[in-house]
């Protein structure tokens, strides 16, 4: 990926969030992120490397959690948001 290409992706908070806690749609979510993921041809370690900063609350704490259990280490530090 060209740095002019990565330069046009949308900032993180511009990007949809999920937090896992009341009337949510994850297909919504999912999709969203898929679609900047094509429209960018971004590669998956770059959109997963994000998911510390898109999933929030409930969900931010599960993926803390997921994350401990498998062993990844790094920028997994702080409350959830």
């Amino acid at each position: 990926m060209g740095q002019a290409l990565l330069k046009e992706v949308p900032k993180v908070k511009e990007w949809p969030h999920f937090s896992g806690e009341g009337e949510y749609d994850h297909i919504e979510f999912i999709r969203g992120i898929d679609m900047i993921k094509k429209d960018f041809e971004l590669p998956d370690r770059l959109v997963t490397a994000r998911f510390n900063t898109l999933f929030t609350k409930s969900a931010h704490r599960w993926y803390i959690k997921l994350r401990q259990a498998h062993g990844h280490k790094g920028g997994l530090g702080g409350k959830p948001k």
